[in-house]
């Protein structure tokens, strides 16, 4: 009786597991469609390289617990981006590559990152629900 009761929970384990790794899978196959073939994975790296974690407390980033800028969790649910603009692909890359352009007097750095790059950071935002 015992063994079966822990077969029938170590299989609803496994079960769960593979359909979180089916929901993470789908999920960064629909933000790579939405950003125009930006990579999650490579977001993440991206967002470490470049120090994003200094400022932004940022879900599934190691050490990312900054507080001089917002937090980025649920980002993809968010109705606008720097307060004004509509959560749009586009405005996303543009705000991560120039935020000085919309806002002269943002205290996010203007980085120097590439249009690959801020395209990838958008993808593994996009994740963040």
């Amino acid at each position: 009786m015992r063994t079966n009761f822990l077969l029938v929970v170590l299989s609803c384990a496994l079960l769960l597991v593979g359909c979180e790794r089916y929901s993470n899978e789908g999920t960064y196959r629909e933000v790579s469609r939405i950003t125009g073939g930006g990579n999650p994975k490579a977001g993440k790296e991206t967002i470490r390289r470049y120090g994003c974690q200094g400022c932004h407390s940022i879900p599934g980033i190691r050490d990312a617990r900054g507080v001089v800028g917002p937090p980025l969790d649920h980002l993809a649910n968010r109705v606008y981006l720097a307060g004004e603009l509509p959560n749009t692909t586009e405005n996303l890359m543009h705000w991560i590559e120039h935020p000085h352009e919309i806002h002269p007097k943002t205290a996010m750095p203007e980085m120097g990152i590439s249009d690959s790059d801020a395209r990838d950071v958008a993808a593994y935002l996009y994740t963040l629900k």
